[in-house]
């Protein structure tokens, strides 16, 4: 850029320097955070911050997907735990929890009904639905999501705690810089005083009534271990993550009891849609018997949502509601950018015949 105009973009009434200035402060802002998960979550994974011997020495080892990762871990933190982001969650969370009162809030200690969140994410889902008195078990593959959510739900001191700027690294399509430098505070509400004042209303501890798993959902819930074990699944932007949609509607079958419900909230953004064959990958029955059948099974199919539910039909299911939600639902989506990327999001109910 010439120095002539460089110069007139750094003056008032734009002050360009002055605004790289305040990203700059907002990203050091985000990495406290970045910052607190880490040094909770390395115990986790029985390593030390400062590690002793260097084939445990974890620093320096992150790749351009972990670090693209961890960003959009850290975002999230906006969608599930702060007031903002309200309106994004209560699109896709508020149907679920809706239809798991309607199915199962009349029994009389909610601490039996049972229910799995397949792709738990942050974990607040788990939370809202163990806040209600059930019992709930959230499964999450990625350790990123892993322990920011159990750095939310375990380690956070009060609401409100920490300030968080969830677009301050996007420049385009914004409106106003004040869009741009929104700051929000995390968690809108304190995740173990709310989760003791529900523990008032039962007989059951919510150590005993919340739990996540850190596994592959296929190879963990798979087995006859988990056969007829929950009452309820409740899956919200998870299905498309299937490299086999197959596979999914199999484990969840597996793991229902008969006559449990299967909640499904979410898009059809089919994750491994464009993921190439892998080298001497075939059709075989046998990666289905272990940790290849899981995210790894090779190969991918996208189906339409009528689709969908034929084979959850064929499979075992009656549909007993199924509708498009219009309206559109984000996904930490800057409400006051030029360009809102809007789901439409598949909502139906499942009942294992």
């Amino acid at each position: 850029m010439r120095s002539r105009h460089w110069q007139a973009l750094a003056a008032p009434p734009f002050n360009v320097l002055s605004t790289l200035d305040r990203v700059d402060d907002a990203i050091d802002t985000n990495a406290d955070i970045a910052s607190e998960i880490l040094a909770h979550g390395l115990p986790a994974f029985g390593l030390e911050s400062e590690p002793k011997h260097q084939e445990r020495d974890w620093r320096g080892t992150a790749t351009q997907e972990d670090l693209g990762k961890a960003r959009t871990t850290i975002n999230q933190l906006y969608r599930d735990w702060s007031a903002e982001g309200f309106a994004e969650r209560n699109a896709c969370y508020g149907p679920v929890l809706d239809d798991i009162e309607k199915l199962l809030g009349h029994v009389s200690d909610k601490a039996e009904v049972r229910i799995l969140v397949p792709g738990a994410g942050l974990g607040r889902l788990v939370f809202d639905l163990c806040q209600k008195g059930f019992t709930v078990e959230g499964n999450e593959f990625s350790y990123h999501q892993l322990i920011a959510s159990s750095w939310v739900l375990n380690h956070t001191q009060r609401a409100r705690q920490f300030e968080l700027y969830p677009f301050a690294c996007n420049f385009n399509n914004v409106v106003s810089r004040a869009h741009q430098l929104l700051v929000v505070e995390i968690p809108d509400i304190h995740p173990s005083t709310e989760l003791e004042r529900a523990d008032e209303a039962t007989l059951t501890p919510v150590g005993d009534r919340m739990t996540m798993s850190a596994s592959d959902f296929v190879v963990q819930y798979g087995d006859e271990v988990h056969n007829e074990v929950f009452d309820a699944v409740a899956t919200v932007f998870f299905i498309d993550t299937a490299p086999n949609i197959i596979r999914y509607i199999e484990v969840v079958r597996n793991c229902l009891k008969k006559g449990g419900a299967w909640v499904n909230v979410g898009p059809l953004l089919w994750h491994f849609g464009d993921r190439a064959p892998k080298a001497g990958s075939g059709n075989t029955e046998s990666s289905t018997n272990g940790e290849a059948g899981g995210i790894e099974e090779a190969g991918s199919v996208e189906l339409a949502v009528e689709e969908v539910l034929l084979l959850v039909e064929q499979m075992g299911f009656t549909i007993e509601k199924h509708e498009i939600r219009d309206g559109g639902a984000g996904y930490i989506q800057n409400p006051e950018s030029l360009l809102l990327n809007l789901y439409r999001l598949s909502h139906w109910i499942a009942r294992k015949s």
